[in-house]
């Protein structure tokens, strides 16, 4: 990627950078006065999460995932996502001879944390596919890098095939304020832990979301767990003992942001503009765009080779993701991230509506 972002940063009018899903927009006020108030932290903070951050996590999800019905036992705090996505076959005695299932299109953490345990990664969306050796089964809905949501029907195959191989199935959710196409734009994205999916029993089933991207706290590295007691219970015993908690400041901005829903109305607005004024002139200069029903990114092709894409679009001085960089099964795909300012949004638009019509320029 070195010599295109080169190339796209030589641009004159300056690089867009559409390649890396980070927050650009401010912290919430809310969430920085709460941090602020909490930096009397002299003693060790509690693995579990502290109890206004254990109740922040459940009222959220009643009010927000149409999940009731959690305790203290079923949630659990965590130092961003990624950690727990790498680290979780690890910590859930996953090992050498078992196989992990993660998406086709898949963010590279998925197969990573497999092989950390000495496990097999298995790239596979069709629950008929997934093989007796499977241990643990990643779900990503809505999907990075391609924006899939699952519905509740979909989910509950998943977890009915997990069911029959005994595995654990976590769903990592963590986009799924930010719905975009027809029905997620009026209603909530369902989670894995929705009783239509469980049935009441959320035996080794776990949804992770995170605040990175609808609170802008990536630099926070505020996440949780949710869910089945046991495979909670086995995660907290095991970061108990490898000191894998979050500061005690952390879990107070965490509170904050869980229970003021103003600021993610106002964010996932934000995006929303972004998006419409993005997808357009994507399709304009002749991309087409697949799935991309929520979160942060448009997953599109040109029809041709991505890696020409991606030269074309440096010389634009645009620089977006690789498909190939999300698994083997998307070499004509690339990947925008909405994470950029209004400016650069607006700037990528016009350089490509200016190349699909240069006559017009």
């Amino acid at each position: 990627m070195l010599p295109f972002a080169e190339q796209a940063r030589s641009h004159a009018d300056g690089i867009v950078d559409l390649s890396i899903g980070s927050p650009v927009d401010l912290t919430p006020s809310v969430v920085q006065a709460a941090l602020a108030s909490a930096t009397d932290a002299h003693a060790y903070p509690q693995t579990t999460g502290t109890p206004a951050l254990q109740h922040a996590i459940i009222d959220w999800y009643a009010r927000r995932r149409g999940v009731t019905g959690l305790s203290a036992k079923n949630v659990l705090p965590t130092i961003g996502s990624k950690e727990l996505v790498a680290l979780l076959p690890f910590m859930i005695g996953v090992g050498e001879g078992d196989t992990v299932v993660h998406p086709r299109a898949a963010y590279p953490t998925y197969a990573i944390g497999a092989a950390m345990a000495g496990a097999d990664a298995f790239p596979s969306d069709d629950p008929a596919e997934w093989p007796e050796t499977t241990k643990l089964i990643w779900l990503n809905s809505p999907g990075n890098p391609d924006g899939r949501v699952l519905d509740v029907d979909a989910l509950s195959r998943a977890v009915a095939r997990a069911r029959e191989l005994g595995a654990v199935i976590v769903n990592d959710e963590c986009y799924a304020e930010l719905g975009w196409a027809t029905p997620w734009d009026a209603e909530p994205i369902p989670s894995i832990l929705d009783p239509r999916v469980t049935d009441g029993d959320m035996h080794n089933i776990v949804a992770i979301y995170s605040l990175s991207k609808q609170s802008n706290m990536a630099g926070y590295r505020g996440a949780f767990a949710a869910g089945s007691d046991e495979v909670l219970g086995r995660l907290l015993t095991v970061r108990k003992h490898a000191g894998l908690m979050l500061p005690a400041p952390l879990q107070a901005a965490m509170v904050a942001a869980l229970g003021d829903d103003e600021h993610v109305a106002v964010q996932r607005e934000r995006y929303r503009a972004r998006r419409e004024v993005l997808l357009p002139a994507l399709v304009a200069a002749g991309f087409s765009i697949d799935r991309s029903e929520a979160g942060l990114y448009l997953w599109a092709t040109a029809g041709g080779d991505a890696w020409e894409s991606i030269r074309q679009l440096a010389e634009l001085g645009i620089l977006a993701g690789p498909g190939p960089f999300y698994g083997d099964f998307y070499p004509e795909h690339v990947r925008f991230s909405l994470t950029a300012s209004d400016e650069r949004i607006n700037a990528a638009a016009a350089r490509l509506r200016a190349w699909a019509h240069p006559a017009e320029a």
